[in-house]
C-alpha cells in the first residue's frame, strides 16, 4: 500500500502552490465565486465547473431560492428523496417522505410498516411540547439578594418582552416559565434564567432567541437601578442567551404491539423464540453503550431522514435525542420491549422540537410538497410520523438482527451502489441482481461475478 504521503503526491490535484487568502469572496458573483474555486482548488477547472453547474435547477426562480438559502452557493447537492408506504398511524394511513443517502433505509421502513399494517398498526401520543431556552449570566454577590432581585424583576421581564410574545400569544402560545437557577456548584459564579416556551407549529428558535436577549437586556439594566446590590453586584456579566436543543419535556410517543403468536404466522414456537429476541436484544441496547450507539443510529436512520425531508434540523434533533438516550446517566437505548400477558409490546419516547411553519418548510418547493403528501400536519402530528419513522426503522433493523442477520438484505440494497461503480451495463445488473437473489451480495462477491460476467482478471 502507497504510504499516505506518497499516496498524496502522486494523485492529489496538482493545484496552484501559490493560494492566497481571498477577500470579499462573499461579494463576488456566483460565477466568479466558481471561477476562483474550481481555478485554485481542482486539478480540472473545466471539468469541475460544469460538473458544479450540472445540478443547478433549470427553472431560474428555483435556482435563485436554493442560491439564497446559505452563504457562497455554487451549486445543489443532491440526496435521493423515496416514499416509504402503508404506514398505519392512530388508523390513518400514511405515505412518508425519506431523504437520505443510505442503502436500505426506505426498504427497511417500508418492510416494517407493511409488517404492522395488519396488526392495528402503530399508536402515537404527545406527551408534551414545552421547549427551553437560557439566559447564563455570571454574579458575584450575595445569593439572598440575587434572587429578591429576580423576584422583583420578573414581572418587568414579561411586560418587556411582550411585543415579541404578542403574536404568538394571540395563537396560543408564548412563554410559560422563567425561573432562576443557581449552578454555582458546577462553575464558580454561574446562574442562568432557565425559561420554558410555547411555539405550536413553528420550530421557534428565533422567538425564543429574540425572548432570551430581552431578558437579558432588562436584566442587565434593572440590576444598576436595584437599592440592594452593591456596586459590584450591578456588575452582572451576560455571557450569552440561547435556545436549547435538548427539550425533553417536548415529548412523542409512538408503539406498536400485538399478541406473540402473531409475529410468525402459523408457527406458535418461532414466534415466542423471536419476540423473546426482540426484547433480549433490546436490553442488551439499554446497558451496553457500545450497542446502543449503533441501535440508536438505527433509529435516527428513519427520524432524520423524515427530519430533512420536511425542511426541519436534523443536528438539533439528532443532539437533543442522543442527550435524552444518556438522561439516566449512562447512554442507553431509545426503544423498549416487553412481552406481557403473551403480547409484544414495542415502544420510544423521543424529544423532538419540530416545525411545519417558517423556515425552509414555507420556501422549499420539496419541503412544500412532503408536507402536503403528509397531509400538511401540525407539529404536534408530524412530531408523530417522525418518531413512527424511527420506531419502524429500529423493528427492522433489530428484526434482521435477531433472524437473518443484518448483511443479507443490507447487502442486497447495496448490490446496485457496487454495481454502478463498476460501471455495469444495464444489462449486466439485470443478470448480476438476479443472480444475487439466491446468493450473498458481498462486495467481493459482486466484483468476482461482475469479472465473470466481463471475462476479465
Amino acid at each position: 500500500m502507497l504510504g499516505l504521503n506518497l499516496y498524496h503526491y502522486l494523485y492529489r490535484p496538482k493545484l496552484n502552490a501559490m493560494i492566497k487568502p481571498i477577500e470579499g469572496y462573499s461579494k463576488l458573483t456566483k460565477e466568479e465565486k466558481i471561477d476562483w474555486l474550481t481555478n485554485n482548488y481542482t486539478s480540472d477547472p473545466k471539468a469541475a465547473k460544469a460538473l458544479l453547474k450540472r445540478y443547478w435547477n433549470i427553472a431560474e426562480d428555483v435556482q435563485q431560492l436554493h442560491d439564497e438559502f446559505i452563504e457562497n452557493t455554487v451549486t445543489n447537492y443532491y440526496l435521493p428523496l423515496g416514499i416509504a408506504p402503508n404506514f398505519l398511524i392512530n388508523d390513518r394511513l400514511y405515505a412518508i417522505p425519506m431523504a437520505i443517502e443510505e442503502s436500505s433505509v426506505v426498504a427497511a421502513a417500508s418492510k416494517a410498516a407493511k409488517f404492522w399494517l395488519d396488526k392495528g398498526g402503530f399508536k402515537t401520543e404527545i406527551l408534551g411540547t414545552e421547549k427551553i431556552g437560557q439566559v447564563h449570566f455570571m454574579y458575584r454577590g450575595n445569593k439572598n439578594h440575587l434572587s429578591a432581585f429576580f423576584e422583583k424583576v420578573k414581572p418587568k421581564l414579561l411586560s418587556d418582552a411582550s411585543s415579541i410574545t404578542k403574536n404568538m400569544e394571540k395563537r396560543g402560545g408564548g412563554i410559560n416559565s422563567i425561573e432562576l437557577r443557581d449552578k454555582t456548584n458546577a462553575l464558580d459564579n454561574y446562574y442562568q434564567l432557565h425559561c420554558t416556551f410555547e411555539t405550536l407549529d413553528a420550530m421557534g428558535a428565533n422567538f425564543i432567541n429574540s425572548c432570551l436577549e430581552q431578558f437579558a437586556k432588562t436584566f442587565k439594566v434593572e440590576a444598576q437601578s436595584y437599592s440592594l446590590f452593591t456596586e459590584e453586584e450591578k456588575a452582572i456579566e451576560i455571557v450569552m442567551s440561547i435556545l436549547s436543543n435538548y427539550v425533553p419535556n417536548c415529548l412523542v410517543r409512538a408503539e406498536v404491539s400485538c399478541p406473540v403468536t402473531e409475529l410468525k404466522e402459523g408457527n406458535t414456537e418461532a414466534s415466542k423464540e423471536f419476540a423473546e429476541k426482540m426484547v433480549q436484544a433490546v436490553n442488551i441496547a439499554k446497558v451496553e453503550p457500545h450497542r446502543a450507539v449503533t441501535h440508536n443510529k438505527g433509529i435516527m436512520n428513519g427520524v432524520d431522514a423524515v427530519v430533512l425531508a420536511t425542511g426541519n434540523d436534523f443536528r438539533a434533533v439528532e443532539a437533543g435525542i442522543h442527550a435524552y438516550a444518556a438522561k439516566d446517566g449512562s447512554y442507553s437505548s431509545l426503544t423498549h420491549a416487553t412481552i406481557e400477558n403473551g403480547v409484544f409490546k414495542f415502544w420510544i419516547e423521543l424529544p423532538l422540537a419540530l416545525g411545519t411553519i417558517g423556515g425552509l418548510t414555507s420556501l422549499h418547493p420539496l419541503v412544500k410538497l412532503a408536507m402536503e403528501i403528509l397531509g400538511k400536519p401540525s407539529a404536534k402530528e408530524l412530531m408523530q410520523l417522525v418518531a413512527v419513522a424511527g420506531l419502524a426503522q429500529n423493528f427492522a433493523a433489530v428484526r434482521s438482527l435477531v433472524t437473518t442477520g443484518i448483511q443479507e438484505g443490507h447487502m442486497k440494497m447495496h448490490l446496485l451502489n457496487i454495481l454502478n461503480q463498476l460501471e455495469a451495463t444495464d444489462d449486466e445488473k439485470k443478470t448480476l441482481t438476479h443472480h444475487f437473489k439466491k446468493h450473498s451480495a458481498t462486495h467481493s462477491a459482486v466484483v468476482e461475478e461482475f469479472k465473470k460476467l466481463r471475462r476479465i482478471k
